[in-house]
């Protein structure tokens, strides 16, 4: 695509010691791509402090705050901002992506993204360092995650990304606690629309054991370490 406009969006519910990281690696990002760029961070319902950074990031990082609890609620929230970003913008050329707090993109994200020629875009995620969970279940969840070969089939709101107009066309993020990235593929995939999924295309992650999102990735990774437990129990 010829690309004129990318947003970013980024949930963030009491997020406060991960964003800072987070929107410094998306600065990067966003100076890398050849087009004008903006990142929203929907701070949902925080009160750990969060707003304080508002301002310090420059004119292209914008603040919404709700207090709707809900990521799904809360993404969809940061992409109705974006539209009034890119009101003066054919919808055709201007990219939506989004990322979780917690997460860090690479320095040619958008770049890997928009290059793909595609709707929608799927990465993957990494965690760079297993803090919180023992080496055995770091060892289960990379051969399970990795079993597909060359390509995936993993849906991460924390790497994702999508032509504005095929989003607003699906119908946009849905109110969802849990499960709105994967709800979301569903709905472009019923409109055949073209998803090209990246395995190259990754995100570093954190580990942690209590996660935002009640069905998300820190729910999978408690369950994997529950698994390891009742195995090593019944030994």
């Amino acid at each position: 695509m010829e690309l004129a406009k990318a947003v970013v969006v980024v949930p963030a519910h009491n997020e406060a010691a991960h964003l800072p990281r987070c929107l410094r690696a998306l600065a990067t990002a966003t100076v890398c791509l050849p087009a004008p760029a903006s990142v929203v961070v929907v701070l949902d319902a925080t009160s750990d402090g969060s707003e304080r950074l508002v301002g310090q990031f420059g004119p292209d990082v914008h603040f919404v705050t709700v207090e709707a609890g809900n990521v799904g609620a809360a993404r969809a929230a940061g992409f109705e901002y974006a539209r009034q970003l890119c009101e003066a913008v054919d919808p055709a050329r201007t990219w939506f992506a989004t990322t979780d707090a917690d997460s860090v993109v690479p320095a040619d994200w958008l770049l890997q993204m928009t290059a793909s020629d595609a709707d929608m875009v799927l990465g993957v995620v990494r965690v760079p360092a297993w803090r919180h969970y023992p080496a055995e279940v770091a060892r289960r969840y990379l051969r399970a995650y990795h079993s597909k070969g060359l390509g995936h089939n993993h849906v991460h709101g924390a790497n994702m990304g999508f032509r504005a107009d095929a989003y607003w066309a699906a119908g946009g993020f849905r109110a969802l606690p849990s499960g709105e990235d994967v709800e979301l593929v569903g709905r472009f995939e019923a409109r055949g629309v073209r998803i090209h999924r990246d395995k190259s295309l990754s995100v570093a992650t954190s580990d942690r054991q209590k996660g935002r999102a009640p069905g998300g990735f820190a729910k999978h990774l408690r369950e994997l370490s529950d698994s390891v437990r009742k195995k090593r129990a019944g030994a």
